[in-house]
């Protein structure tokens, strides 16, 4: 969840082993700057914790873009909302339920 100083809040979405790059992910969503939000503003504006915050079923929806390599696979697991518990999906139903854009920068 990172917060842009035009866009306000969104959610990227990138495999396991990556590390999110700000500076891309700014020019994604159309943001000169962006920054992760403080962990104590995660609960009350998402309804998810630290290492459960899934990108379906938050509070409102944000604007999502995922990283195109979950296009690569049959099935992706993300977070189901609690720290330790995951789904399975496949991409395309992940895209669509958080209608998300697909991003290859981040």
């Amino acid at each position: 969840m990172l917060h842009g100083e035009k866009s306000g809040y969104f959610v990227c979405v990138i495999p396991g082993e990556h590390e999110i790059d700000l500076k891309l992910a700014a020019k994604v969503s159309g943001n000169k700057k962006c920054d992760l939000i403080p962990m104590k503003e995660l609960l009350p504006l998402t309804g998810y914790i630290r290492g459960g915050c899934s990108p379906i079923g938050m509070k409102k929806h944000f604007p999502t873009y995922i990283h195109a390599s979950c296009n690569d696979f049959t099935y992706i697991y993300v977070s189901a909302g609690i720290r330790g518990l995951q789904i399975r999906l496949a991409p395309q139903d992940l895209i669509k339920e958080s209608r998300a854009e697909i991003c290859t920068l981040f």
